[in-house]
């Protein structure tokens, strides 16, 4: 009752406006700090992995990196103006449409026009300056003067597309989609919370601690966006992640105080029950956070900065929601619990009786059925249930990693379809590779040459177009030949492409070049190099997340036994969980339920989150179940007894915690991103097999047949119940 944890909730508890002016004070600071220092965008520089990030270093130390792309389509629309008058309207729009976009202060340089093969469409390409991935914040200068040349000519019809639209098209959908999540999520889990505490007061605490956990976590995660560079996505995932942790870690506090008045019968103040529930769930909770900030940090050995940015994310909001559970709840607990004694002495001067029940601390005859088989036949139990896992687990024999590129993006984007049009009408631009080399300048003319014969090469593939194009640095010491491809990005015959230039064309010309660099990038060489990376990457970032899993329940537990046994349950549940996505989203039967399009594949980021968030959360449960069990056995109960009355009395909340995570995760299923929706559906998958499966049929099982070997070696465990055994045999025999 000294501990940390509980120091603090007593002072809370005995200042209790006091910490919840101080909690309030510091999300203002956060929100104002974070706006104060702005966001640290990842910079394009910050995404290179493999040869196509070091072939990307070397054009843009040449200056020759690839620019970003703004194309317009220029169309007659149907019936609006004869053939002579048409192809004059259309050359004119050109012109007009390429000297306003030279004026641009955005733009680099406007190509030629081009038309296409069948001559109805003209197209104009401007580059833009500066990086790639700022180019979407500068679109709208383009955007607004192809709006005006389209206005001039009623008779046409402008479309413009390129990766500047489609990202800004991208970003406006995902607030749309978030918005949507919101307001799925938010009032499901008010009404989950309802449902658990009846009362509207009680339930609205946990929503409103995590929201201001969440807003404080924004604010601070701008702050470190400039240790970690920020992606884009931190701010979804803070949303995500906060709402399911903020939630879990405040209701696992609350439940335990509700048992500990319910228990008393009014004899304990307040803040004696704040101190209870502070050394039991808040050891808990302070636990759980922890094994999620440890875990998640693992991502950083990904070496990725989209990895880094959600590791960063996540373990802010983890850290702020941990410190809202032990500062502000407790002093809000002491308030709310002071205005229930006043109301039940109101209750009591009238003569009416004292309201003790706390719902759901029994377990209840629902929890009492689901635990029965584990508790009249834990060996089958546990084999039937580890088997169906496994079955679950079965379609991962043919996992296909792909990164997910820009043809994956949602039709319903305006540029996307613009897209697609431009795709069909000029094939021979769909692709385009990159062959970058560096050498002295000396070589310039030997690389060059050695270039064109790769062209030579490339041209008398079918899988290439005739196009080419060789440009050198001013110091011509870097090359780069661009050769395009008729193929989509994530077609078969775009990979096939890359792996010919890779293994055959490059190898055997500028490859024998003395002392020369190169390598080949482009958006294909990306989608192939990134996923690579990661499998790279996945053993090292694994084999530290088991350690980590091991240590965290080890010093949680004090268990070798419990460590083992959580890391083989959590390896059980991400294995069945990515199971069922494959069944899901590598088919096409759920795409119309889920509206989706399948790619036939899973994004390449989407097992190594899954695994590492999902045994960091997984904690939660394990952590919040094993100790009320451990409790119990310190108290001299013995281990069966303790296990069944343990999971009975956690049953309510960990039902209600993995109902609010689910509820979080699925809302995320209704994205429009594919990515997005593959890590909704595999993170709410995760939680309810971890939830109903791990923690209510196979770890009562498995703890009920392990007996008092699952505290080994604690002897601080093992000695009570000894001791109880040894008293329990002493009563026998004097009877």
């Amino acid at each position: 009752m000294n501990s940390f944890t509980v120091r603090m909730a007593r002072w809370s508890a005995l200042h209790p406006w006091r910490a919840i002016i101080g909690w309030l004070v510091f999300v203002v600071l956060c929100l104002v700090l974070g706006s104060a220092v702005g966001v640290n965008s990842a910079k394009t520089a910050d995404y290179r992995v493999g040869e196509a990030g070091r072939a990307e270093a070397i054009a843009a130390e040449g200056q020759l990196e690839r620019r970003s792309i703004e194309q317009v389509l220029i169309s007659v629309r149907p019936g609006a103006l004869d053939e002579a008058a048409a192809k004059t309207a259309v050359e004119a729009a050109a012109k007009d449409l390429t000297a306003r976009f030279e004026r641009l202060p955005e733009v680099e340089s406007v190509a030629e026009p081009v038309l296409s093969g069948d001559g109805g469409i003209l197209l104009v390409e401007a580059a833009l300056k500066g990086e790639e991935r700022d180019a979407k914040d500068k679109v709208d200068a383009l955007v607004a003067q192809t709006g005006a040349v389209q206005k001039a000519n009623p008779g046409l019809l402008l479309e413009e597309t390129g990766s500047p639209s489609i990202s800004k098209g991208v970003d406006k959908q995902r607030g749309e989609d978030l918005a949507l999540s919101e307001a799925i999520t938010l009032p499901v889990t008010l009404i989950t919370l309802l449902i658990v505490f009846g009362s509207v007061t009680m339930a609205g605490v946990p929503l409103l601690l995590a929201l201001s956990s969440i807003a404080a976590a924004v604010g601070l995660s701008m702050v470190v966006s400039h240790i970690s560079p920020d992606t884009g996505i931190g701010t979804n995932l803070i949303l995500m992640i906060g709402l399911a942790v903020g939630v879990d870690y405040t209701l696992f506090y609350l439940k335990r105080e509700r048992e500990e008045r319910a228990r008393s019968q009014g004899k304990l103040s307040s803040e004696a029950l704040v101190e209870l529930a502070a050394a039991t769930s808040g050891r808990a909770v302070v636990v759980s956070g922890l094994a999620v900030v440890v875990s998640t940090a693992t991502l950083y050995l990904a070496s990725d900065v989209i990895f880094s940015s959600l590791a960063t994310g996540t373990i802010v909001v983890v850290l702020v929601a941990v410190l809202s559970s032990l500062t502000v709840l407790p002093a809000l607990l002491v308030r709310l619990g002071k205005r229930a004694e006043r109301r039940e002495r109101r209750r009591a001067e009238r003569g009416k009786p004292v309201r003790s029940r706390t719902r759901g601390e029994s377990g209840g005859r629902v929890w009492a059925a689901l635990l029965r088989p584990a508790n009249r036949h834990p060996v089958a139990t546990l084999c039937v249930s580890v088997l169906a896992l496994l079955a679950l687990a079965a379609p991962l024999a043919g996992l296909k990693i792909t990164e997910m590129s820009r043809d994956t993006h949602s039709r319903e984007i305006p540029a996307m379809q613009v897209y697609d049009r431009l795709n069909e009408a000029f094939p021979e631009r769909r692709v385009t590779h990159d062959i970058v080399v560096r050498a002295d300048a000396g070589r310039s003319a030997e690389v060059t040459a050695a270039l064109s014969k790769l062209a030579e090469l490339a041209h008398a593939d079918p899988l290439f177009t005739d196009a080419e194009r060789i440009r050198t640095s001013d110091d011509r010491r870097v090359s780069v030949l661009e050769l395009q491809v008729p193929h989509l990005g994530n077609s078969d015959e775009a990979y096939d492409s890359l792996d010919h230039l890779r293994d055959e064309y490059v190898p055997a010309t500028v490859g024998g070049i003395e002392g020369a660099e190169y390598g080949v990038s482009g958006d294909v060489a990306r989608y192939s190099d990134y996923p690579a990376h990661q499998n790279g990457k996945l053993p090292l970032v694994l084999g530290a997340l088991l350690l980590v899993t091991f240590a965290m329940t080890l010093y949680a537990f004090r268990s070798v036994v419990l460590a083992l046994l959580g890391v083989v349950l959590n390896l059980l549940s991400a294995a069945a969980a990515l199971g069922l996505l494959v069944l899901v989203f590598q088919g096409s039967w759920a795409e119309g339920p889920l509206n989706f399009d399948s790619t036939g594949s899973i994004g390449s980021r989407v097992p190594l989150f899954l695994f590492v968030i999902l045994f960091g959360l997984s904690m939660d449960y394990q952590v919040f179940v094993v100790s009320r069990i451990r409790e119990a056995v310190l108290g001299g109960v013995p281990t069966r007894q303790a296990v069944l009355d343990g999971i009975r009395s956690s049953a309510s909340v960990v039902t209600s915690a993995a109902a609010v995570m689910t509820t979080v995760f699925t809302s995320f299923v209704f994205l429009h991103i594919i990515e997005m929706k593959q890590i909704g559906f595999v993170l709410a998958a995760a939680v309810l097999l971890d939830a109903f499966v791990i923690r209510v049929l196979i770890l009562p099982a498995a703890m009920l047949l392990l007996g008092e070997a699952s505290w080994w070696p604690s002897r601080g465990v093992r000695r009570p119940v000894r001791e109880n055994r040894e008293a329990s045999a002493v009563t026998a025999d004097v009877r």
